[in-house]
This record gives C-alpha cells, sequence and structure tokens, in this order.
C-alpha cells in the first residue's frame, strides 16, 4: 500500500499535476468485480461532488466504472480515445471501450480511423476528431 502511494505522488510529481482529491483503494481482480466495485465508488464521488461533465479516458475498466456510473446519475460523459478500436471482443479494454462509446455524450476521437469506427457504429453525434492526447504529455514532457 505504501509503495502504491508512493509511486502515485512521484507520478504526479513528475507530471506536475495535482494529486486527486479521492484515492478509491479499488485493488486488482477480475473485470466484473473491479468494474463493479470501481463503479460503485465513483458513484459516491459524483454524489458528494455533484458535477456538470464526467470525463473519462482511455479502455481502462475505472472508465467503463466511471461512465456507468455518471449515465446512471444523469450526468454527461466525454469519452477521450473515443473509436479506438481491436476488433477483438476477448480483450476486456475492446469491451470497455466499446461500451462507454455508446453512452458518452462527447467523443473525443485521437484519429480519424476513430471517427471513422465510431461512424461505422452509428455513432456520428458530438464526435470530434481532437488529436493523440499520450503523444501530446509525451511531447511536453520531453519539451521540459
Amino acid at each position: 500500500m505504501v509503495s502504491t502511494i508512493i509511486r502515485s505522488c512521484l507520478f504526479f510529481w513528475k507530471l506536475e499535476i495535482p494529486e486527486p482529491d479521492y484515492y478509491l483503494n479499488i485493488g486488482s481482480g477480475n473485470h466484473s468485480a473491479q468494474t463493479g466495485k470501481m463503479r460503485a465508488k465513483i458513484e459516491e464521488v459524483l454524489i458528494q461532488e455533484k458535477p456538470d461533465l464526467v470525463i473519462v479516458l482511455g479502455g481502462t475498466n475505472s472508465i467503463v466504472g466511471g461512465a456507468l456510473a455518471a449515465v446512471t446519475l444523469y450526468i454527461p460523459v466525454a469519452h477521450v480515445e473515443s473509436g479506438l478500436r481491436s476488433f477483438d471482443r476477448s480483450l476486456h479494454e475492446e469491451v470497455n471501450h466499446v461500451v462507454t462509446d455508446h453512452i458518452s455524450d462527447l467523443l473525443s476521437c485521437p484519429r480519424q480511423t476513430s471517427v471513422d469506427n465510431l461512424a461505422k457504429e452509428g455513432i456520428t453525434h458530438c464526435v470530434h476528431l481532437v488529436g493523440d492526447v499520450i503523444v501530446d504529455a509525451f511531447v511536453y514532457i520531453i519539451g521540459r
């Protein structure tokens, strides 16, 4: 636990971003258990904070947990890295991306193929080609 917190603190310090207000302490587990725990804990935070929008990034279990928690509380969801597809539904990340894209209100795509993937699934409203935030973060860190 202590080493996890130290690694977390170093991560925030090196990227010059503030530490999170909440640590959910979910830990590892199978996909369903982890997503369910994540959804419940995030819902508690959302009820307390009452945000106008929930932004989720990537394809981890936490994004689908966060997106589902937000949607059930009628809070709009913005998904960064929308439309990424491996077309392999045996991968949890693929399922997470597909589910999150279909329940999101605002979709930010890293490349044109992502926009095209969403269009093939019938998602064309509030889809934006914004570039790759991971590449942007890398360029920012290298520039420092």
